[in-house]
């Protein structure tokens, strides 16, 4: 199987001498859908804010779907779709032009986007919602602006940091649904996660990080060993 991202020896070390990666190695292979579990602070989203060029690193080599980010940046950044934990849209611009604008970041016109717009706007619930801005949104409406703009340019890897958080059991379920189709049609997921039965219902492989550092990593019964998961997790992240 081909790598849809390749991680080698990654280290960062904030100003302060704060250590958050040291020494993760890491391939996920295209189609995936892979979780990383951890504490807060634990590095897990330094490490994708690194892979998606928004963080220096300190040391390491990254791969993206055969694109160092190093020599490859811009190349790399094509592939990849990210959904932050934070909301970070303009709260003025309506629905769809935020999607239209992102779009237009990628180098793809109004026309060649509105396919791919209208899907998007369908799947997630949000056509009746097209014309509103964020400020009239609700909290999980705003989690799947956050979705369609990570996904408008067609990226073949998607990054969701705390997909699910603070949004309703319905929101989460419909997620899911979501999420597992766009799997399905070939886009490599990686996703953190608090929820360890979110990580168990849509993940094949996990990893649980820990103070900068990948503790395990496996199958889900590989990393259980025939214990809860949760069980494991506490352990590893006492």
């Amino acid at each position: 199987m081909k790598h849809a991202l390749s991680i080698k020896d990654l280290h960062k070390t904030y100003e302060g001498r704060k250590v958050a990666l040291s020494g993760v190695d890491l391939d996920i292979e295209e189609g995936e859908f892979f979780a990383f579990l951890g504490p807060n602070g634990a590095g897990k989203t330094t490490l994708i804010s690194i892979t998606c060029g928004l963080v220096q690193k300190t040391k390491g080599k990254i791969i993206v779907q055969g694109h160092d980010v190093d020599t490859e940046g811009d190349d790399a950044k094509l592939h990849i779709g990210l959904v932050p934990q934070e909301f970070n849209a303009d709260i003025f611009t309506k629905v769809e032009d935020i999607l239209y604008i992102q779009a237009g970041y990628y180098g793809v016109s109004r026309k060649e986007a509105k396919p791919q717009v209208e899907m998007l706007l369908e799947k997630l619930s949000l056509k009746d919602k097209r014309n509103n801005t964020p400020m009239e949104l609700s909290g999980g409406m705003k989690r799947r602006l956050m979705i369609a703009r990570s996904l408008v340019h067609k990226p073949t890897f998607l990054f969701l940091d705390e997909p699910s958080a603070g949004v309703d059991v319905e929101l989460r379920l419909e997620m899911w649904k979501f999420l597992r189709e766009l799997n399905e049609s070939g886009v490599t997921i990686v996703l953190t996660t608090h929820y360890l039965e979110e990580a168990e219902k849509l993940c094949k492989r996990i990893a649980i990080i820990n103070k900068g550092e990948i503790k395990r990593i496996g199958t889900m019964d590989e990393v259980r060993g025939g214990r809860p998961l949760e069980e494991v997790y506490l352990e590893i992240t006492a």
